[in-house]
């Protein structure tokens, strides 16, 4: 991939100790750029800090804990990296699905409430960095996966105590990290600031372990893909290439509230929109964090 010059630029990636992200964090800080981890693990953290230097030829990369499930720990995060004076790039990548409903620490069904609600506040807390940057960026790592989402955001049982199913619960939180980035977009009008979501497509990684699909969803996939799991789905490295893209290219920089794949603007299903819906996410996103603060 060709490298855009990222001196003296700051880019925060969520979820970098590995998989799309950690390859995001090489890239970029292989162009120049410093680059602030958002880890939950400590020690993974602190591995993929030595592994990102190593590999890039930068030393100018640090990881701070944060867990997206719980709102304590995302304020906390931001906090420390508030003497940041500016965030040229916010890469909003940590994103989860589970095969069992659990809950985050604030109590919100842990697959929305890792993938949306906990990235809605940061980058809430972290949005006047970004517009404090020359032209700042935001990319919410989303998914072909809110196909899923038929029919929209199932706001009436969005805490799944009456049904749960996973890739539609998936789909909900993929589908809201769009109409995220849609209505940051908003947002940013006139600030010089965009904000754009990206599909990495299909990728060979610890997601769900780690990112993507956990458990026993994540085993099934190895299985069924058996030996032809290395033609079927792409490597970490080509997975981040749309991220990298969007969050790098000058191309992309001239685009607000777009949806990216393969490192092309694309457009999310139609079965899944209804008017209004960026505004309805955002209130009720708003009213979900206000009520545990």
């Amino acid at each position: 991939m060709t490298g855009y010059p990222m001196d003296d630029k700051t880019v925060v990636i969520t979820g970098g100790n590995s998989g799309i992200g950690l390859e995001t964090a090489v890239a970029l800080a292989g162009m120049g750029a410093k680059v602030v981890l958002g880890c939950r693990s400590p020690k993974r953290g602190a591995a993929a800090v030595e592994e990102i230097r190593t590999r890039s030829g930068n030393d100018e990369v640090t990881n701070h804990t944060l867990d997206l499930a719980d709102l304590v720990s995302v304020r906390s995060f931001a906090a420390e990296v508030s003497g940041v004076d500016r965030i040229d790039v916010l890469i909003n990548n940590a994103g989860l699905v589970l095969d069992e409903r659990h809950e985050t620490a604030q109590g919100f069904e842990a697959t929305f409430g890792t993938n949306h609600i906990g990235p809605f506040l940061l980058t809430d807390l972290l949005l006047d960095q970004v517009r404090a940057a020359p032209a700042g960026r935001i990319v919410n790592l989303a998914s072909f996966g809110h196909a899923f989402a038929i029919g929209g955001i199932k706001w009436s049982d969005i805490d799944r105590r009456r049904k749960y199913r996973e890739w539609r619960v998936y789909g909900d939180s993929k589908l809201a990290n769009i109409l995220h980035a849609e209505g940051l977009a908003q947002r940013l009008q006139g600030s010089g600031a965009v904000a754009n979501s990206v599909h990495p497509g299909p990728v060979s990684t610890n997601f769900g372990r780690e990112g993507d699909t956990g458990g026993w969803t994540g085993k099934l996939m190895e299985l069924q893909l058996g030996p032809v799991r290395s033609w079927v789905l792409r490597t970490p490295e080509e997975g981040a290439r749309t991220s990298i893209h969007v969050a790098a290219s000058p191309q992309a920089g001239a685009v607000n509230g777009g949806y990216w794949s393969s490192s092309r603007q694309s457009r999310p299903r139609p079965w899944t929109r209804h008017a209004g819906d960026v505004d309805e996410l955002w209130t009720r996103t708003e009213r979900m964090i206000a009520a545990v603060s």
